[in-house]
C-alpha cells in the first residue's frame, strides 16, 4: 500500500513543490485523515486492544481480552522519562465510556473509570516462581560482599530444600522421554477400550431386539453383578413334578364334563339304552330304569287328517295298528264306507308316528 500511495498520485497543475511542499498541504489534510479529526485538542484516534477481560460497569457485560475499539489517545502525564498516556474507548455492547491509562512503574494497564478488572493476578512469591532480581539487591551484591556471603547461604539453603521437589520433576518427565512408546501404548489402550464399548454396544441392541425394549439400557455394575449372583430363580416344582401332577389329574377326571354327562345319561335313559349298554358290558340290568314305551320316548300317533296343531291323547302301551272304525248300516269294519255319486272320495286313514320331547322326562318319572 504504501509504494502505491507514492506512485498513484495525482498533482495538479497548479502544485508548486517549493509553495506547498505536499499534497496533503495542498489539499489542506492530515495524512492521518479522519484519525487526526481532534489533533488540534492533542487527541488522537488508535486502534486499541483490550489487555485482559474486564467488565463493563453500564451493561455487566463481560469484554474479552484482545477485543479492538477505536480509542481517543492522549498523553496525561510522565513518569519519569516516560509518558503517561489515556485510553477513551465506547463499549460496543453500550453507551458506556471505558478509560484506560498505562501504568509504566507496573508495567501494566489501569482502569481509570468506566470498568472493573476481572481479577486474575497472582503474587509471584506465593506461587513460589522465581523473583528477578531487583535493582538495588543487585547493586548490594555487587558492593557488599559480606551481603553477597549471606546471599549466597541463603541461596544454597534454599537449594538443598528444593531438591527433592526438582529430583521428583525430573523422575516425571523421564517417563515421558520416550514419546513414540507412550503414544504407541496410549493408541493401544484406546482401540481395547473402543473394541470393549463396540461389544458392549452390541450385546445391548441384541437384549433390546430380543425383549422388544425401546428404552436405553445402562452399563452393567460390580455392585449388580453381586446382587445378582445372590439372587437364585427357581419355580416351586420341578419340571417332572409338573408332568406326574398333570398325568395324575388327566387319568382321575372323567372322559365328560359333569353337565354334559348328565344329558348324555338323560337321552340314554330316554332311549332305553341304559339297560342294553349294562348288559352289553356284562353287569346287572339297573331295577331303577323302567322298560322303553312309546310314552317313555315321547312318540304319540297322531291322524294324518288332523293338523299337528290337533289334541290327541297318547296311547298307553305298546304301538299297536288301529283298526278303523265302524261305519252306520251295518257295513263291515274292513270295508270302506260308500260316498254318494259325484262326491269326492275321503282320505284314507293313516297312522303317523311324531316324536315329542317337551314332557317325556315328566312321564317317565311318572311311569
Amino acid at each position: 500500500m504504501g509504494e502505491r500511495k507514492g506512485t498513484n498520485k495525482y498533482y495538479p497543475p497548479d502544485f508548486d513543490p517549493a509553495k506547498h511542499g505536499s499534497l496533503n498541504k495542498y489539499h489542506g489534510s492530515h495524512p492521518l485523515r479522519e484519525r487526526a479529526r481532534k489533533l488540534s485538542q492533542g487527541i488522537l484516534v488508535i486502534r486499541f486492544e483490550m489487555p485482559y477481560n474486564i467488565w463493563c460497569d453500564g451493561c455487566k457485560n463481560h469484554i474479552g481480552m484482545g477485543v479492538r475499539y477505536n480509542a481517543e489517545k492522549k498523553k496525561v502525564g510522565m513518569y519519569y522519562t516516560t509518558p503517561i498516556y489515556r485510553f477513551r474507548m465506547k463499549c460496543h455492547l453500550c453507551v458506556n465510556y471505558i478509560e484506560m491509562q498505562t501504568d509504566p512503574a507496573g508495567c501494566d494497564y489501569v482502569i481509570v473509570s468506566g470498568a472493573r478488572r476481572k481479577e486474575e493476578r497472582w503474587d509471584m512469591r506465593d506461587n513460589e516462581q522465581v523473583l528477578p532480581t531487583e535493582r538495588e539487591e543487585k547493586e548490594k551484591l555487587e558492593t557488599d560482599p559480606m551481603f553477597r556471603l549471606e546471599h549466597g547461604v541463603a541461596d544454597q539453603a534454599a537449594l538443598r530444600r528444593a531438591v527433592p521437589t526438582l529430583a521428583s520433576l525430573q523422575e516425571a518427565q523421564s517417563a515421558w522421554k520416550d514419546d513414540f512408546a507412550l503414544n504407541s501404548r496410549l493408541r493401544r489402550r484406546f482401540r481395547e477400550e473402543k473394541k470393549t464399548l463396540r461389544e458392549e454396544e452390541e450385546e445391548a441392541a441384541a437384549l433390546q431386539a430380543k425383549a422388544g425394549l425401546s428404552i436405553p439400557l445402562v452399563r452393567e455394575a460390580e455392585e449388580d453383578r453381586r446382587l445378582a449372583a445372590l439372587l437364585k430363580y427357581q419355580s416351586p416344582d420341578s419340571y417332572e413334578e409338573k408332568q406326574r401332577m398333570k398325568r395324575t389329574e388327566i387319568s382321575s377326571r372323567s372322559w365328560f364334563p359333569s353337565a354334559a354327562g348328565a344329558r348324555a345319561g338323560e337321552a340314554l335313559r330316554k332311549l332305553g339304552l341304559g339297560a342294553r349298554a349294562q348288559r352289553g358290558r356284562g353287569g346287572p340290568p339297573s331295577s331303577a330304569t323302567p322298560p322303553a314305551t312309546l310314552t317313555g320316548l315321547g312318540i304319540i300317533r297322531r291322524r294324518s287328517g288332523e293338523g299337528c296343531e290337533g289334541s290327541v291323547e297318547p296311547e298307553k302301551g305298546e304301538m299297536t295298528p288301529r283298526s278303523p272304525p265302524k261305519m252306520q248300516g251295518g257295513g263291515d269294519a274292513g270295508t270302506a264306507p260308500q260316498s254318494p255319486p259325484g262326491a269326492e272320495p275321503p282320505a284314507p286313514l293313516t297312522a303317523s308316528l311324531v316324536a315329542d320331547y317337551s314332557d317325556s322326562s315328566s312321564e317317565a318319572e311318572t311311569a
